[in-house]
């Protein structure tokens, strides 16, 4: 059994017209948009349950524990995504609030908003008073209404798995079908049943949407470029990483704080922070946890954060190098291990390859590895220094984004601006990036080699712009 239950939608969905026949049950009551910022509950009411607006808005808890404990009856609200974004999270986490989910062609339900906003209209109970209207469609304006809603409707289903719950879907076409009204009344736990579906609420726009607007043309050749779907979008099979905080590092004096990416350039900033500061690289204060570094940043309360993005192919070059061809301390054994057992790769015991031609195939066989690692195909956990660099900044992001975003490239333009930014007239000189070894990528680079990457970091050559290595 539920303690009461929430109505997911949006403006148009026909929420209305369930809320109405939801009320018509005895022992089920919808209270309107509970939590609507410019109303409560229902336009031009100063007050629900005894709450009034201004009570809400400062404690909209209060009115969601009013509605969850009214005895007797099963109570619930409309809550749609533009609504008060606290009541969000209470409501989704808990088992014992029922979830419905309504749902409308978003073309429909946008369309029929704009001819409601433009007639002021936004219920209809007697058909001969029905203002007809034909309205603009305006592609960027649905573009954006898509966006929040399908946003909006990922989030629900997202925390509903997460939380291992379920909800009641309806569609719009579902609402003209007492049976289905019935299944939900039994689902929530009503004893009350429909005879009837009660008409007093009409369709005020039953017409198709190219028949309501005044540029029918223009709207078919704007839909035509939505990818209904998402084709274009760029697959995402990484596992989600966290802020890595533990690895930031902050210049020993200077107001400045490191979030490096694995595989980046991360000895070569620490090295640059240390001399803006004519310390040694052991002054810098790494290793801190996350009440660690909120400290630092009441202590720096100017600081400014940055991180700095490699070439997706020479940040995969410089990982092999670094974690297979070497025994220093950013060696790998066990991924060494992985590519000679599982991908086969003879791999030289004490001295490399003797041509790049062998380093290069090496190296192909390396970037095979990283594509299955990221996806979670090898015996070995995915790696830090494999990930995308975009998925390490949305694990950033669960902290705090860095204030600037750097490409190494860029590193001769953008350091200066570092400098200025910590209070300091001069520095030292940018950063250069160390040259791999036993071979460079500029000695084994080709056109193969680019294509592999890029459908391995497809997301960060698309994110951030990265193009050919050449």
């Amino acid at each position: 059994m539920f303690d009461y239950f929430v109505l997911f939608a949006e403006m148009r969905t026909g929420s209305n017209f369930l809320e109405t026949n939801l009320n018509a049950l005895a022992d089920v009551q919808c209270h309107g948009e509970a939590f609507n910022p410019n109303f409560i509950g229902y336009p031009k009411r100063t007050e629900l349950m005894a709450i009034t607006r201004a009570e809400r808005d400062a404690a909209p808890e209060k009115l969601l524990s009013a509605i969850r404990s009214v005895p007797g009856t099963l109570n619930g609200f409309r809550y749609f995504h533009d609504h008060d974004a606290r009541v969000f999270e209470p409501v989704i986490d808990d088992p014992r609030c029922a979830k419905i989910v309504l749902t409308r062609n978003p073309l429909d339900s946008f369309v029929s908003w704009k001819i409601a906003a433009q007639t002021g209209q936004w219920k209809l109970t007697d058909v001969k008073r029905r203002k007809e209207a034909i309205t603009h469609f305006d592609p960027e304006e649905f573009a954006r209404h898509l966006d929040a809603t399908q946003a909006f409707q990922a989030k629900i289903l997202n925390r509903l798995q997460v939380s291992g719950q379920s909800a009641f879907y309806l569609a719009y076409e579902d609402l003209r079908e007492v049976d289905v009204l019935n299944g939900l009344a039994k689902w929530l736990g009503a004893s009350d049943r429909l005879a009837k579906l009660d008409q007093s609420l009409k369709p005020q726009n039953p017409t198709a949407a190219v028949d309501r607007v005044d540029n029918p043309a223009e709207m078919e050749q704007a839909l035509a470029k939505f990818d209904r779907f998402n084709l274009s979008r760029t697959p995402n099979f990484e596992p989600r990483r966290g802020p890595a905080v533990p690895n930031y590092v902050a210049a020993a004096k200077a107001p400045l704080l490191f979030m490096p990416i694995p595989g980046g350039p991360e000895s070569e900033i620490e090295n640059w922070l240390a001399a803006l500061d004519g310390v040694s690289v052991d002054a810098l204060q790494t290793g801190m946890n996350q009440k660690r570094l909120r400290q630092w940043m009441r202590e720096h309360p100017t600081h400014r954060s940055f991180t700095v993005l490699r070439h997706p192919l020479a940040r995969a070059h410089s990982v092999f190098c670094s974690a297979i061809l070497s025994d220093g301390p950013l060696a790998e054994p066990k991924m060494r291990e992985g590519l000679a057992r599982q991908f086969k790769l003879k791999l030289p015991r004490g001295e490399p390859w003797a041509t790049a031609d062998e380093h290069r195939n090496a190296f192909s066989v390396f970037l095979d590895f990283a594509r299955s690692n990221i996806a979670g195909q090898t015996a070995l956990a995915p790696h830090p220094a494999l990930c995308s660099q975009s998925n390490a900044l949305t694990g950033f992001g669960e902290f705090a984004l860095p204030d600037f975003v750097l490409r190494e490239d860029e590193l001769p333009r953008m350091s200066p601006i570092l400098v200025e930014l910590s209070g300091r007239d001069v520095g030292p000189k940018p950063p250069k990036p160390a040259e791999d070894e036993p071979f460079s990528l500029s000695q084994i680079y080709n056109a193969d080699l680019e294509k592999k990457a890029a459908q391995i970091y497809r997301r960060d050559y698309l994110l951030f712009g990265f193009g050919s290595r050449r």
